[in-house]
């Protein structure tokens, strides 16, 4: 397998806004291809998702960042 290549959507300013991130990140996890992932950038780990996503079949990896922030890989095999 190859390394998925990933695109990032950063939803802490959305938050900041009182703005619901889930949309967007369904919507962009719904649009992915074979071999593209989604990083999904947000102040908390966001536990709900990564399990949510889990069982629909995508892998993830999970990251602390120096900024504090949690930064979540998402893909297919």
């Amino acid at each position: 397998m190859s390394t998925p290549r990933f695109k990032t959507l950063d939803v802490r300013p959305g938050l900041l806004r009182g703005e619901e991130p889930f949309p967007l990140i369904r919507a962009r996890a719904d649009e992915l291809k074979p071999g593209h992932g989604l990083t999904v950038i947000a102040p908390f780990m966001p536990a709900p998702l990564i399990e949510l996503l889990k069982s629909e079949g995508f892998r993830s990896t999970l990251e602390r960042r120096k900024d504090g922030a949690w930064s979540v890989n998402f893909w297919r095999e």
